[in-house]
């Protein structure tokens, strides 16, 4: 009987261990700084938190050995009640161990702001003076991705890709669905939902291609709504920008309609030509024609009211006129 409960647990214990060793830890080793800092975060955490629980357990099975009944030498006190020294020790460290944690994730989270530009590519190179970040508008559709590069005019579904060392914004939105948009060995994890924006800075160090995911279940092809993230020199990324223009896709407003319908599983699609309003579009909900920007609404509805109670409405024709340019330019707002 015995043996037979020793060999399930070795076979479960193996079982365990062979489902696990295709794991792939990219969160424990990433390769972008952003990622690291908070991988290091997260280690210095738990070392801490450690420190508490580590001594108690051991002490614990020690209690549990060195009282036990068949222990004539252990010393038995049945009437003890009080020790200062035992109290300082039971308070103080865990006291310490909460200021240095506050501490930690108070510098922490304002340092990994993920709107906070960068200011360094690594540990040892601070960002160059000069080098703006390489914008990327991400647009969460059903289940797929759109990566939106305004600079070099250009689209991609299902597959990202920037220069190594090279910072990157992201601006992030959903056409319906809310996602989570997430590479984790650059960074982590942040939502897009439609009619928001969110923002996220980060860098990739070192040359490779990374898994990117939507991390929040969103439908039917939530499993399938995976992306390659290429991190490639300032060469090759030219050459990948020059490979994705050179298509014959043209991701007009009518053709982003049709794209945004729900698919599972889509193959990654290059569009050399993009409609520069597009993103201003589909975060503002307006693509369709005829539909009133959300921007627009607000601006007519603080207005009124602001005429409201104030009546002047020269001056509201006035600040209107000054409003009505946003669309000539396309809405890219930092």
């Amino acid at each position: 009987m015995q043996l037979f409960k020793y060999l399930r647990g070795a076979s479960l214990t193996l079982l365990v261990a062979a489902l696990l060793s295709g794991c792939d830890a990219v969160v424990m080793s990433p390769s972008g700084d952003v990622a690291v800092q908070q991988r290091d975060l997260l280690v210095w955490a738990t070392i801490l938190m450690l420190l508490v629980i580590v001594p108690v357990i051991v002490l614990t099975f020690w209690f549990a050995w060195h009282y036990r009944e068949t222990n004539t030498e252990a010393n038995y006190k049945p009437d003890w009640t009080h020790s200062t020294v035992l109290e300082l020790v039971i308070w103080s460290v865990p006291l310490m161990i909460i200021i240095a944690l506050g501490a930690m994730t108070w510098v922490s989270t304002h340092k990994l702001d993920p709107y906070r530009p960068l200011d360094r590519i690594d540990a040892q190179t601070p960002v160059p003076v000069g080098l703006e970040p390489l914008t990327v508008e991400v647009v969460a559709l059903d289940w797929k991705w759109l990566f939106i590069y305004p600079e070099q005019g250009i689209a991609t579904v299902n597959e990202l890709a920037a220069p190594v060392n090279h910072p990157i914004r992201f601006k992030i939105t959903a056409s319906t669905m809310m996602n989570s948009f997430f590479i984790p060995a650059m960074a982590g994890q942040i939502y897009a939902m439609a009619g928001m924006e969110t923002k996220l800075h980060g860098v990739i160090n070192e040359p490779g291609v990374y898994k990117g995911f939507s991390a929040n279940y969103s439908g039917a092809g939530y499993s399938q709504m995976k992306f390659d993230f290429h991190g490639l020199s300032e060469e090759d990324f030219a050459s990948w920008v020059e490979e994705v223009k050179a298509s014959d896709g043209n991701l007009s407003r009518d053709e982003y309609l049709q794209l945004a319908e729900p698919s599972i599983d889509d193959p990654v699609s290059y569009y050399g030509q993009v409609d520069p309003t597009l993103y201003y579009g589909i975060f503002n909900r307006c693509v369709e024609p005829g539909q009133v920007c959300m921007e627009d609404m607000m601006y007519h509805g603080g207005m009124d009211k602001h005429a409201g109670h104030h009546g002047d409405a020269k001056a509201e024709h006035a600040d209107h006129q000054d409003h009505a340019g946003h669309q000539s330019h396309g809405g890219h707002h930092e």
